[in-house]
């Protein structure tokens, strides 16, 4: 019979949490629990910090980016305990927050690749903004 290659994945994945763990799910569907949260968020924020300094310094995204990384970065290094660590980042079960610095990281390459601090080649057309959308004068 047909063996569903997702199944088998949930159930791998759902088997590699010890019995003795804190939780055994997070309640969200397709959001595993990460066992060893620590070390992957602490990976995922030093290659945040690395793209980040291929940014000028004076470009507003780095500098709040940076703010808030090395605050949760501090978390992650100073607190042992994952549900500690859930409270005092407060964004969540520790599996969204690796989901959203995963986003973070993948905006940050996104705007280095595209320069995005950079002038713009062309001036925009002077009614860029205005509302309702309406031929210029």
């Amino acid at each position: 019979m047909f063996e569903n290659p997702l199944v088998r994945d949930h159930q791998r994945k759902r088997d590699e949490v010890p019995k003795d763990f804190h939780k055994q799910g997070t309640g969200l569907c397709g959001l595993y629990v990460n066992t060893h949260p620590h070390k992957d968020l602490s990976e995922i924020y030093v290659r945040i910090l690395r793209v980040l300094e291929l940014m000028p310094k004076d470009y507003p995204y780095r500098q709040t980016t940076e703010q808030i990384v090395k605050e949760r970065f501090g978390h992650v290094n100073s607190t042992d305990d994952i549900q500690i660590l859930e409270e005092k980042i407060g964004m969540g079960q520790i599996e969204e927050v690796i989901e959203q610095a995963l986003n973070e990281l993948e905006a940050a390459r996104t705007l280095v690749h595209y320069k995005a601090w950079e002038p713009l080649v062309e001036a925009p057309d002077e009614y860029q903004w205005r509302w309702p959308i309406a031929p210029g004068p």
